[in-house]
């Protein structure tokens, strides 16, 4: 019988959000279980956690050390074998760069780390080691996501000339963080976040989005960034103007002052015969527009759509699919990839689509351009 991908987790304890939904996509498929974790930098707490997730008491850790350490010395066929990091952003560096060095395979929750020195060692680390590394930036494991990248590599559009990527949020249009409200709270703490707030927590999905889509890569940015909320540390909205790498031009606008919205990430990309739209909040459907004839309306699930496209949903056309499935894609695609990995051979092209360390160095950087840039009167920055 196929064995599961045994998998343990950092963070993600009892209050946490991003920890529940990062359990639920790495099961989803039954390619994955959760066998052991270090849930909370509170030891009572982590063990508070693991008894509600049903996880035998000697399985559940103090802290992440004790977790890698302990997890190394087990025999091989109870171990775990990936890590699943759902901490906040200052706390990525730490149980990354251990979880590679004792041999595990790492899935990150994005960005990568606190800084763009901390991205370039796990960077080297992972090469050096040849361990995989995915970051979850997950909109992209939507299934008309990838529709949209294959398009645009098989050329339907000519020559790409305009990128348009929008990510506004209204949560943070009022000092909630002063509340106690936990999610709020790190995420505008420059000792957690790191120097970004909307930039760091959603402007790096609306770059990694514009990037992945298009395939071309930012050349040159230039920043004008505000905070809006009096007393609030960290940046709560941006506009940017990108240079792409093939000479396309960009607009990137990500706030968390947009009040009324609630995660209304879109894009769309213009070529010289056509152009796409699509809408995370709409995530089965992509719009294709023309010169000369009429738009079209692609679904999840109908006609004519790229292997690539195939690959990533579940159910019959019509049932939604959205956030949890485009997460799962994430971690069932690194999952079929370790799998792989050990048994020795080449895993299938279409399912070693996900987010690497190389993105994370990437979304990283343009936190730091885009800042540096923000705070400059010299506004065009090489990226």
């Amino acid at each position: 019988m196929k064995q599961k991908i045994r998998i343990g987790m950092v963070g993600g304890g009892i209050g946490a959000f991003i920890g529940n939904v990062h359990r639920m996509a790495a099961a989803l498929d039954g390619e994955l279980e959760l066998v052991c974790g270090a849930f909370s930098s509170n030891a009572e707490k982590s063990k508070e956690s693991g008894e509600a997730l049903g996880l035998p008491a000697n399985r559940v850790y103090p802290d992440y050390e004790t977790m890698m350490l302990s997890e190394q010395q087990l025999p091989a066929d109870q171990r775990m074998q990936v890590v699943s990091i759902v901490t906040p952003n200052h706390v990525h560096f730490g149980p990354a760069k251990m979880a590679l060095e004792q041999g595990f395979h790492v899935i990150c929750d994005k960005p990568v780390a606190f800084n763009l020195e901390e991205a370039l060692e796990l960077q080297q680390i992972v090469e050096k080691t040849g361990l995989l590394f995915a970051l979850t930036h997950n909109y992209t494991g939507y299934p008309m996501v990838k529709q949209a990248r294959q398009m645009i590599r098989h050329g339907a559009l000519g020559n790409i000339r305009k990128v348009v990527v929008e990510y506004p949020q209204g949560w943070l249009s009022t000092q909630v963080e002063a509340s106690g409200q936990k999610q709020a709270a790190w995420r505008t703490d420059p000792t957690k976040s790191g120097i970004a707030g909307a930039m760091g927590d959603i402007g790096t999905h609306a770059e990694n989005l514009a990037e992945y889509i298009t395939g071309l890569k930012i050349s040159e940015l230039c920043a004008d960034i505000s905070i809006f909320v009096p007393g609030r540390l960290l940046d709560d909205d941006g506009n940017i103007l990108l240079r792409f790498d093939n000479g396309a031009k960009g607009i990137l606008f990500a706030s968390q002052i947009a009040a009324g919205e609630e995660n209304n990430l879109n894009i769309r990309v213009y070529g010289e015969k056509g152009g796409l739209e699509w809408h995370q909040m709409e995530p089965n459907t992509l719009l294709v527009k023309w010169l000369d004839q009429p738009t079209q309306v692609y679904r999840t699930g109908v006609g004519t759509l790229y292997p690539e496209t195939l690959a990533h949903f579940r159910i019959p056309a019509g049932h939604p699919e959205g956030y949890l499935e485009a997460f799962a894609n994430i971690y069932r695609n690194f999952a079929f990839c370790v799998r792989a990995r050990m048994e020795g051979v080449e895993p299938d092209p279409l399912y070693t689509d996900f987010p690497s360390i190389q993105d994370g160095v990437r979304g990283m950087r343009f936190i730091e351009k885009v800042i540096e840039s923000g705070k400059s009167d010299q506004k065009w920055l090489p990226f």
